[in-house]
C-alpha cells in the first residue's frame, strides 16, 4: 500500500486530450497507491472538490483555505460545516506564504490563527503551508495549542531547524516530487534526517511532477516515484518505505483510518 497525502484531483484538467478522473486513479491504482487526500484551498471551492470526486471510496477530503487564497478572511462557520463531512479528515491547507504574499502577512496571520482554532475546536489535524514564514510558522503553531491535533507541514522544502521543531510538536514532514530536482541538495539532507515515524509522501499533484515526469502535469501515479526516490535516497527498502508512511499516515489522519475500518 502506498498513500498520496496531498493532492488536487479538482484541480486537474479537464480537456479531450487529457485522461479522465476515474482512469487518473486507476492509474494510482495500478501503481499500488491505494488512498489519497484531496486537499481544499479555497473557500468556495470545497463543494465542487467534494463533488467531484464523490464517486471514489479511495479519496479523503480537507477544509480549508490557502494562505494565498484568504482574500478579505475567512468564513469559519463555513469551514466548520464543511469539516462535518464524513469524508473530511483534516483542516487545511492552510498556513503562511510570504514568498508570494508578503503584502497580505498581517492577514494570512489572522486567517491561520482562526483555522489553528478550528482544528483544535473539531479535533481534526491541520495541513499547513509554509514558505519563507519559519518563525512565524512555528510560534503560531504553538501559541493555538495545535500540538493538541497534530498535523503535517505538507510539501517541505525549509531547514532541518524548522522541521525539529514541527516534529518536537508533533507533526509530520511530507515530501513532494520537489526531492527528486536537482538543485533539492539541503531538501535531501533534512528528509534524510526525518524520523520514520514522522514522514509522508505526495504529490501535490496536479504541480511538481517529480522526475522523470517533469513538464507533465502531475497525479497521485506519480506518489510511487516520490516513494522509491525517499527510500533509495534514505537507504531503505521501497516496501518498507511504503508501510510505514502508509501508517503513519492513518495514525496522523484518525477518521480517514475509521472510514476504512482500521
Amino acid at each position: 500500500m502506498l498513500i498520496d497525502s496531498h493532492c488536487h484531483l479538482d484541480r486537474l484538467k479537464a480537456a479531450p486530450d487529457q485522461p479522465t478522473l476515474e482512469l487518473i486513479l486507476a492509474n494510482a491504482k495500478a501503481r499500488g497507491v491505494d488512498y489519497m487526500l484531496c486537499v481544499n484551498v479555497r473557500q468556495q471551492g470545497f463543494e465542487s472538490m467534494r463533488d467531484k470526486v464523490a464517486g471514489f471510496e479511495q479519496v479523503f477530503l480537507s477544509s480549508g483555505v490557502h494562505p494565498l487564497d484568504v482574500k478579505e478572511g475567512l468564513d469559519v462557520e463555513q469551514i466548520r460545516r464543511f469539516a462535518m463531512e464524513p469524508k473530511v479528515v483534516a483542516i487545511g491547507e492552510t498556513g503562511l506564504d510570504y514568498f508570494y504574499a508578503d503584502e497580505t502577512k498581517s492577514l494570512q496571520q489572522q486567517c491561520f490563527e482562526q483555522q489553528i482554532a478550528l482544528a483544535v475546536e473539531v479535533n481534526k489535524p491541520l495541513i499547513v503551508h509554509t514558505r519563507d514564514a519559519r518563525e512565524d510558522t512555528i510560534n503560531m503553531l504553538k501559541t493555538g495549542q495545535a500540538e493538541k491535533v497534530g498535523g503535517v507541514l505538507h510539501c517541505f522544502t525549509e531547514n532541518w531547524e524548522m522541521a525539529k521543531a514541527a516534529i518536537d510538536l508533533g507533526f509530520y514532514i511530507s515530501v513532494s516530487g520537489i526531492v527528486t530536482f536537482k538543485n533539492a541538495g539541503e531538501l535531501r539532507t533534512v528528509i534524510r534526517k526525518v524520523p520514520k515515524e514522522r514522514l509522508l509522501v505526495e504529490t501535490d499533484s496536479p504541480y511538481l511532477a517529480p522526475i522523470p515526469h517533469r513538464g507533465q502535469e502531475n497525479q497521485p501515479a506519480y506518489v510511487r516515484d516520490v516513494a522509491e526516490f525517499v527510500a533509495e535516497l534514505r537507504g531503505e527498502r521501497y516496501e518498507d518505505l511504503a508501510q510505514y508512511t502508509s501508517e503513519n499516515f492513518f495514525n496522523l489522519f484518525k477518521d480517514a483510518a475509521r472510514l476504512i475500518g482500521r
